[in-house]
């Protein structure tokens, strides 16, 4: 009796699909996975930079656009991506169909802008599947199952869709194809002498997007690493230039430094309250009332009849936040943004490790005014025009 074929499901970022060159060289990839006996699942981003387009494009037609609709406007992009790749494995002669999230059954909470999936039904793609095609999922979205409204997942969230959905059909592995040498030591764009990790376990991968990595969002390390997985992050037509992320990695030193990651706004609110479990509780009335996500909260303390809270997101959805915080009554900005800074290490923290990082930016005239540390890294604040200098200059730890 032959052995059932493997799952296999990729995810490409927008860059490699920007023309339509790139979509047919894609397709052409996946018609290769296919012909070696793989059932082949893709999940696709919007194409380039359409859904910074059809963000600004909402915001000219409304300086406050309702999150509803919003969503609504936001996963045409994947939409496009999907059908047109559908399309260009068609031409090669290779059996596609493209599903929506919805139609893939990827259910979520009823948060809009930055949904949570909750459960993945993939009936439809497992019949497909069973049908001999590729199919091609948009990523980035799903639906309410009680509501039925369409939302999206947020920053990182084709990445998010694509770990549920290899999770579901328990796949043998999951690549995230983007244009970059899988997880680098730095944001080659700050840093440019960055260079990649061939391997990382769950938990400093977790802890490097958690702290602004732009390669995945932490939710969707979260996901691979409570399944089990397999996850591979790759550069678009060059294998050989890839991170493998795995539970466990031998060999590596406890305590190096492995990665300088940042946030370049981090956001304080005052919420008026009589404790910590009030301002929560004015906070989530809030963000609901507003049809808000919640923000990635870093810090919060409870001071003199307020909750303080440093908080970050994405910048549309940071943007969305603010711009209610300015009208509602008991919320209000604490201070001028900052920018944080952050070094991830292997295993535990050296503990001298603070007081190095705080000599460096000394050195280099950068003043960090509060710090953070966690089991696996310190985390600086420093003017947000100082990001970049800072980054730099922290990554001579590693």
């Amino acid at each position: 009796m032959s052995a059932a074929p493997l799952t296999i499901v990729q995810k490409y970022g927008g860059a490699c699909l920007e023309t339509p060159e790139r979509v047919r060289a894609v397709a052409a990839r996946l018609a290769l996975l296919r012909s070696q006996g793989l059932r082949v699942v893709v999940v696709v981003s919007a194409m380039g930079k359409s859904t910074d387009h059809l963000v600004n494009l909402a915001y000219q037609v409304s300086p406050h656009p309702n999150r509803r609709e919003l969503d609504m406007l936001l996963t045409t992009g994947e939409r496009v991506s999907m059908a047109l790749m559908s399309m260009a494995l068609s031409d090669l002669g290779v059996p596609a169909i493209s599903f929506t999230g919805s139609q893939a059954g990827v259910m979520t909470d009823d948060s809009h802008s930055s949904a949570r999936i909750v459960d993945v039904r993939p009936v439809r793609v497992r019949e497909e599947l069973d049908r001999g095609k590729i199919v091609v999922l948009a990523g980035f979205q799903g639906v309410n199952p009680t509501t039925k409204e369409i939302t999206t997942l947020g920053r990182g969230g084709s990445d998010t869709t694509a770990v549920a959905m290899a999770a579901a059909l328990k796949a043998s592995r999951c690549e995230i194809i983007k244009e970059v040498d899988g997880v680098c030591t730095a944001d080659p764009r700050i840093v440019p002498d960055s260079r990649p990790l061939a391997r990382l376990n769950f938990s400093a991968l977790g802890e490097m997007c958690f702290w602004g990595a732009k390669v995945l969002h932490f939710r969707c390390v979260e996901l691979a690493m409570s399944q089990n997985i397999p996850l591979v992050i790759r550069r678009w037509g060059r294998d050989e230039d890839c991170t493998q992320i795995l539970k466990e990695v031998s060999g590596m030193e406890e305590g190096k430094a492995l990665s300088v990651n940042s946030w370049v706004r981090v956001e304080h609110l005052a919420v008026e309250s009589t404790d910590l479990n009030q301002g929560y509780e004015k906070l989530a009335l809030h963000l609901k009332s507003n049809s808000l996500a919640w923000p990635q909260i870093l810090a919060s303390t409870y001071e003199n009849g307020s909750t303080r809270l440093m908080l970050t997101s994405d910048g549309e959805a940071l943007d969305a936040l603010m711009r209610t915080v300015d009208k509602a009554k008991g919320l209000s900005p604490l201070r001028d943004p900052l920018a944080s800074v952050t070094v991830t290490c292997y295993g535990s923290v050296a503990t001298d490790l603070p007081h190095r990082a705080l000599q460096i930016l000394s050195a280099h005239k950068i003043s960090a005014q509060k710090y953070i540390m966690s089991p696996h890294s310190v985390t600086l604040f420093v003017q947000p025009d100082q990001r970049d200098a800072a980054v730099k200059a922290l990554h001579g730890l590693i």
